[in-house]
């Protein structure tokens, strides 16, 4: 027990010091709000900046004046933080390590309709999930489209292709093995997930170092009640209008659809979402699985009658659909990933 006490406290100073160090380091801290954290719940201190140098791309003369990351609180709760961030400036992987890594990490792409990156309810709530059952996860915190940032539409999919290389080029740092990175969005980041699982090798940013000569292919991707087309007889409007602007081509449209861009190597994919999801239309997903069944990529599918838009893991509690984390984790051991 003296032991066990003494390891505890070591392992919470080096913690602590770690933590201390992090600005020397030059990273970006983890995106905080304007109140506290619940007592008990961790939280990230470890992040990884994407871009050394800063972010490629934002114009002097972007309208609305100079773009200042602010981090809202939705929630008037005390005990439960519903976090959104706008305006991401400098992108970031914000990092939950496991106490016993089994050697596969997860990249979480949460939600926010392209306006703004969810902490909350589908990033670090499904960042300590998967952490507590060993998995090494890493939340992302894309840069918004509609920002001013030159790479236009394409700029959450950059992020999203840096931050699979970077984990890859450090894969020593977390005890995970490269090949076992896989991906998982929401909503929005679930587009941004599906986006990286179709286009992970179209060239949409300058390489910056050894880290981009990785593959950003992912070993798998679970895109979780995600906007994928940019149809708009299906597609969530607010989603579009950020991405691609009021008046889109129908090229634009094209290459913005994950479904219509499902390469023949894609990596095996986990769907999942419910019918009476009044916000994205389950469609989304009927049409993706079409797309990847046509190319004969491996997937699995869960539609649900009840579950709506955004339940993450607190708003499925008590229903059939918080089945859904159980099924993701149990068909990830039939790919190989854990």
């Amino acid at each position: 027990m003296t032991l066990d006490r003494r390891a505890l406290v070591a392992r919470t100073l080096a913690i602590g010091a770690w933590a201390a160090a992090r600005p020397a380091l030059g990273q970006t801290p983890p995106p905080a709000g304007p109140r506290g954290t619940p007592p008990g719940l961790p939280q990230p201190v470890e992040t990884i900046d994407l871009w050394p140098g800063g972010a490629p791309g934002l114009p002097q003369d972007r309208p609305g004046g100079r773009l200042v990351e602010t981090v809202n609180e939705r929630s008037t709760d005390s005990l439960v933080n519903d976090r959104a961030v706008l305006g991401v400036t400098r992108p970031r992987l914000a990092v939950f390590r496991p106490d016993r890594p089994n050697g596969a990490a997860v990249m979480i792409t949460p939600g926010g309709g392209y306006r703004w990156v969810v902490v909350d309810k589908e990033g670090y709530e499904i960042g300590r999930w998967l952490a507590a059952r060993g998995f090494t996860a890493f939340v992302l915190f894309y840069r918004l489209p509609g920002d001013g940032w030159a790479s236009g539409a394409d700029t959450p999919l950059a992020d999203a292709q840096r931050a699979m290389r970077l984990i890859r080029h450090r894969a020593r740092d977390y005890a995970i093995d490269p090949e076992r990175v896989a991906a998982m969005g929401f909503s929005a980041g679930g587009h941004v997930c599906a986006d990286l699982a179709a286009r992970f090798a179209v060239p949409v940013y300058t390489p910056r170092d050894a880290a981009d000569a990785l593959s950003a292919r992912p070993h798998s991707a679970a895109p979780i009640y995600p906007v994928v087309s940019m149809d708009p007889a299906i597609a969530h409007p607010g989603s579009r209008q950020q991405l691609l602007g009021d008046h889109p081509t129908p090229a634009a449209q094209a290459a913005h659809s994950p479904d219509r861009c499902v390469p023949a190597d894609a990596p095996p994919y986990f769907l999942c979402h419910a019918e009476d999801d009044d916000v994205v239309p389950v469609e989304n997903t009927v049409r993706l699985r079409a797309a990847l069944k046509a190319r004969g990529i491996p997937l699995e599918m869960h539609l649900f009658a009840n579950g709506g838009h955004g339940f993450g893991l607190r708003r499925a509690i008590g229903k059939p659909v918080a089945a859904w984390p159980d099924l993701w984790r149990a068909w990830a051991a039939t790919v190989g990933l854990a």
